[in-house]
């Protein structure tokens, strides 16, 4: 039986600190205010308030991680507490309490989405249809002929008279006996089967399926002033483009096939139907989401770092954290250049960024593959690199 407690904090009191280790409970506000701010936004003095009906501490709470932000009462405030073990009980009581949840995941993904591009390319993203050729033009140009393929054709859908229509029809045509892209119009199977190299969506594309990984894995990545940022390489079990089945919003990010790969689609009306018939399914989907927020934050501060080494470290760092290898030794299965690709270091840095990386000392490289003979260590060196960031920021 759910059974909920009540909580007081006076004003003045921290809920969370950023940083603290990982919590079982979140917060329901039920009165007053409370002033939640991250170690990323402290330099730009970003913050945000929160009152009645929102959550305090969900994301770590429910990825099973770390504090992430500084969670201050500026009012007396009541909380209603909530421990991770009674989540699926709530969603079964309660649904839209776990859609809301869900939804303020999904909005808050597709805000550091946009800010995670303005940090790494300087630039912010375009969030227009017309954006599409860009996407095509840029893994055209890469030589990525079945990326390329599949970006055009949904060019052509979505931007039908649109001002590139012509010379997209035409490279279309030409790509098309030399490409081959899948599922250029999906159809309703629940299975869909995706080789290495070809394109699930493109970013600006409409869209209301989301998409679980039953094997291989999947870069999730947007295309931002001529070069491509890389967000997450997402394995099996992961779940993604669930914003825009939430939202009813286009594609925030563009999803290749990093290998071969098979999916199990969801469909809105299939996530309804989970939604009032399977908690456990939702509570593992805020699971999902909450675990790729936290990296997500993670990344916030990875791209802020100055030096590629730094960043390399730092993502090689947050790896370990995501898959929980944080003591002894690990061989992972990354290689040097799927951490720079994943850190967004420009080519003019790459010879540095890996020449320094392979003097750190707790690094190994086998079989092109990084092998870390000390994780706690590894881990340690990121959360000095990011502090000493954080304070050089403060200062300027």
């Amino acid at each position: 039986m759910l059974q909920l407690s009540f909580v007081n904090f006076k004003k003045g009191t921290y809920l969370f600190i950023d940083g603290a280790e990982t919590n079982d409970r979140f917060y329901i506000i039920q009165s007053g205010k409370v002033e939640c701010t991250s170690s990323i936004d402290q330099a730009n003095g970003a913050k945000k308030i929160l009152t009645t009906g929102d959550f305090v501490g969900v994301i770590p709470c429910m990825a099973s991680r770390g504090q992430i932000e500084n969670s201050l009462a500026i009012t007396d405030v009541k909380c209603i507490s909530v421990q991770r073990e009674q989540y699926p009980d709530l969603i079964e009581k309660n649904i839209p309490v776990a859609l809301k949840i869900i939804r303020t995941f999904s909005k808050r993904m597709r805000e550091l989405n946009e800010r995670f591009t303005q940090v790494s390319a300087q630039k912010a993203s375009q969030d227009a249809p017309e954006h599409i050729f860009e996407v095509a033009q840029y893994y055209d140009t890469e030589g990525r002929r079945d990326i390329a393929a599949y970006a055009y054709y949904q060019y052509m859908k979505e931007c039908p008279h649109g001002a590139h229509i012509e010379e997209v029809r035409e490279r279309f045509l030409a790509l098309k006996k030399l490409a081959s892209p899948v599922y250029l119009d999906p159809d309703s199977s629940p299975l869909r089967k995706y080789p290495v190299e070809t394109m699930i969506m493109s970013e600006n594309q409409s869209g209301a399926e989301m998409f679980v990984i039953q094997s291989g894995q999947v870069t999730i990545s947007k295309v931002v002033d001529g070069k491509e940022v890389v967000l997450a390489v997402l394995k099996k079990g992961d779940m993604f483009g669930e914003m825009a089945l939430l939202e009813n919003k286009p594609r925030s990010a563009t999803a290749i096939a990093h290998q071969d790969c098979t999916l199990m689609v969801v469909s809105r009306a299939n996530f309804d139907q989970m939604v009032g018939s399977q908690p456990q399914l939702i509570a593992r989907l805020t699971t999902t989401l909450a675990d790729r927020l936290w990296a997500m934050y993670r990344q916030q501060g990875n791209a802020a770092l100055p030096d590629g080494a730094s960043k390399v470290i730092d993502m090689l760092a947050l790896q370990l954290e995501k898959s929980r290898h944080t003591d002894g030794s690990f061989q992972t299965d990354y290689s040097i250049d799927d951490l720079i690709t994943m850190s967004s270091i420009s080519p003019e840095f790459y010879q540095k960024a890996v020449a320094d990386f392979q003097k750190e000392k707790f690094i190994r490289i086998n079989n092109n593959m990084v092998y870390v003979t000390d994780c706690a260590e590894i881990i340690k060196l990121s959360r000095f690199l990011r502090k000493k960031e954080a304070q050089d920021d403060l200062k300027l």
